[in-house]
């Protein structure tokens, strides 16, 4: 019986019409154009504004157009798995909503959960549920309303983050060396002090005290954050590439999660390579947490071509972090 491989046969792709730039955060909150784009290199991001939208609406918009591109027959999906920090509500799943909203009739659906690890660690799962041959074809979502729990009275972390939503279909293949081929994933469980919400879950319900002293808010302590993202994404990369024999001249792409354009420089240069060769949507859409992956593969589908050997790498609060393989299975221009 031939080895079953998982491969991306399409992707997907939403973010918000609002542009919220650097000028006009600079009217929110103490900071300007020059600060924000020295360190972290984004220059505006985008914002789902409208009342009453959350998650599941810009996850929808991604996986329809996903369907829609693909052509593949919404009876025949097998599962859909959304990714995400920001989750409409505690429960049902995200993902329910978002099946539900397309009418998968054959499919189940949960919510994964990895920060912005989110979409990498759900890429492996959903290939090693097709690779065991139960499952033919799986949707992942990989999307966040960050802007839901920004703060936009620090200066700190307001700038980083944006909305949006990045969807790829996974198929089955038997075709060899095609696809999901390696991963590398970890997590070292040390990352709570320095990147958290802290309250809203289980040991720190919601009540007048935590709404008060703005306690439903992300936190972070940037560099300490800093530091371990560049040491875990660079480090990450270069043993997937070591054991799967890619290098400077082979590596089509390494797409990187996008959270800071000095971490992204950090990894292309532990792999010996150019910016040319590294996918980068940061400075338009800042950080979309686990959409940010699929966000990138959207941008730069037509670049794709069979064949291409992809590096996927990220780092989010846990610490979780890793990266992937990926050997590209068509041509994007198609």
């Amino acid at each position: 019986m031939s080895k079953i491989n998982a491969i991306i046969t399409g992707v997907g792709g939403y973010v918000p019409d609002y542009v919220l730039n650097n000028e006009e955060l600079s009217r929110m909150v103490d900071t300007n154009d020059e600060w924000i784009m020295s360190r972290v290199g984004i220059k505006e991001r985008r914002i789902l504004t409208e009342e009453g939208l959350g998650t599941s609406y810009m996850a929808r918009k991604a996986a329809k157009q996903l369907i829609q591109k693909t052509g593949v027959d919404p009876d025949t999906i097998d599962a859909l798995i959304v990714t995400t920090s920001t989750a409409d509500y505690k429960f049902p799943s995200t993902a329910s909503i978002v099946l539900g909203k397309l009418g998968l009739k054959n499919a189940f659906a949960f919510d994964f959960w990895a920060a912005c690890c989110g979409f990498l660690y759900t890429l492996d799962v959903a290939s090693s549920m097709i690779q065991s041959g139960r499952y033919k074809k799986i949707i992942v979502v990989g999307a966040d309303k960050m802007s839901s729990i920004v703060d936009y009275q620090d200066r700190q972390t307001c700038p980083l983050f944006g909305d949006g939503a990045g969807a790829v279909l996974l198929e089955a293949s038997e075709e060899e060396n095609i696809g999901v081929l390696d991963s590398y994933l970890r997590t070292d469980g040390k990352g709570l002090p320095f990147l958290h919400m802290k309250a809203g879950g289980s040991v720190c319900p919601p009540s007048h005290f935590t709404v008060d002293h703005r306690l439903h808010f992300l936190y972070q302590e940037g560099r300490t954050v800093f530091r371990y993202a560049v040491t875990s994404m660079s480090e990450d990369s270069a043993l997937i590439a070591e054991r799967n024999g890619l290098n400077k001249d082979n590596i089509r792409f390494v797409i990187p999660h996008q959270a800071n354009i000095r971490i992204i420089e950090a990894v292309a240069k532990r792999l010996e390579l150019p910016m040319e060769k590294v996918m980068i949507n940061i400075e338009h859409f800042g950080n979309t947490s686990a959409a940010t992956i699929p966000l990138a593969l959207w941008e730069y589908e037509s670049q794709l071509r069979k064949g291409d050997n992809l590096i996927l790498t990220a780092f989010g609060a846990g610490f979780v972090h890793g990266a992937s393989y990926v050997k590209w299975a068509y041509d994007g221009k198609k």
